[in-house]
């Protein structure tokens, strides 16, 4: 069964207000869930209340309720919330298992979208739902398209260590991630930012894209100048598993350091350490690593290869090919984020070692 927001099954009949045949701003639907979709929509919101505005935002559509806070509780998406922050209606906010449910497409016709804009959305969209408004579904994709297609792009790319990303506006087909190109914007990207700092930085980009191209999709010119991908230099982002968040000590130090700037937030980066008493006895601790740098010091010393020493302001621990990770900030199971200073302080005179 599709449910709008709050499980409330409705009648089509509900949407008549905003049909075309009364309101001669075009009908749009913003589809997206987590944060950054929110910047989406009060880009859309903005912009629609222009005394100019051809357009209106007639529709939400995130994913369903989910419990969150460890599953204590089922709350909305941070899109839903938004939306109802801004004084949206809550039956206007579809919740919808799949995109492809009949209720929910025959809920969507009748309110005449003109055009759909995907935001992180997270759902696969079938062709019968691609086919519903006249002037298409475009998406916010925050890569430099071909490059990055898939679920992660933002994670992969800081993860490759690269310089420069962007986002690309794209009409949606059903292959991934695979439609003309309507335009990008390129971000040179710093070498100490997290994944959710950029992630936010490129959707605020591709806001500003989006508005700034609505005419030119709604007067069809935008499908006459998108550029068709090329095919042969796209890759992939796939999704990122839980797995992913070990750190391996054998690796090099920048290899680490935008593993853990890319899985920032979620899954996070962890690793395991040994923590050594004065009478040699040995205790393994596992902390999550927050915050990192490649180690500027040239001339470390180690006592033995796997000791994990202080240096200033940062655990420093050895890695592959004689390079350096300082660890600036960390977490400890349950605990609130530290500095190294005050971990270091905590352990009294306790040694630390890699496993």
């Amino acid at each position: 069964m599709i449910r709008r927001l709050w499980c409330v099954q409705c009648q089509s009949a509900s949407f008549s207000s905003t049909s075309t045949t009364t309101n001669k701003k075009k009908p749009v639907v913003l589809l997206g869930a987590p944060q950054v979709s929110t910047i989406v929509l009060d880009a859309l919101l903005t912009a629609s209340a222009s005394p100019h505005s051809s357009f209106e935002v007639a529709a939400i559509v995130t994913q369903p309720a989910a419990r969150r806070d460890r599953g204590k509780k089922l709350s909305l998406s941070p899109l839903a919330n938004y939306a109802l922050d801004r004084g949206f209606s809550q039956n206007l906010i579809f919740t919808p298992q799949r995109a492809g449910d009949d209720t929910f497409l025959s809920d969507l016709k009748a309110l005449q979208p003109q055009l759909c804009i995907t935001a992180a959305y997270g759902n696969i969209l079938p062709t019968k739902f691609l086919d519903i408004p006249p002037f298409g579904t475009v998406n916010i994709h925050p890569s430099l398209l071909p490059m990055y297609r898939g679920a992660a792009p933002v994670q992969r790319a800081l993860q490759d260590g690269v310089k420069e990303t962007g986002v690309s506006l794209a009409f949606t087909v059903r292959a991934l991630d695979a439609g003309p190109i309507i335009a990008t914007e390129a971000v040179q990207v710093d070498h100490y930012i997290k994944a959710p700092d950029l992630l936010e930085l490129l959707f605020h980009k591709g806001s500003e894209l989006l508005i700034r191209e609505l005419p030119s999709i709604f007067d069809g010119s935008a499908r006459v100048k998108a550029q068709p991908q090329d095919d042969s230099k796209a890759t992939l982002a796939p999704k990122i598993g839980p797995d992913e968040s070990w750190l391996f000590f054998d690796q090099e130090a920048s290899v680490l350091h935008n593993k853990v700037r890319a899985f920032s937030g979620w899954p996070g980066s962890r690793t395991q350490i040994l923590v050594v008493d004065k009478n040699g006895e040995k205790k393994t601790l596992e902390i999550k690593v927050i915050t990192t740098r490649v180690c500027t010091h040239e001339s470390v010393q180690f006592n033995e290869a796997d000791d994990i020493t202080f240096v200033n302001d940062a655990l420093v621990f050895p890695c592959g090919r004689g390079t350096t990770l300082e660890v600036l900030e960390l977490q400890l199971p349950g605990k609130k984020v530290v500095n190294a200073a005050a971990f270091w302080n905590g352990l009294r005179g306790q040694k630390l070692k890699k496993t």
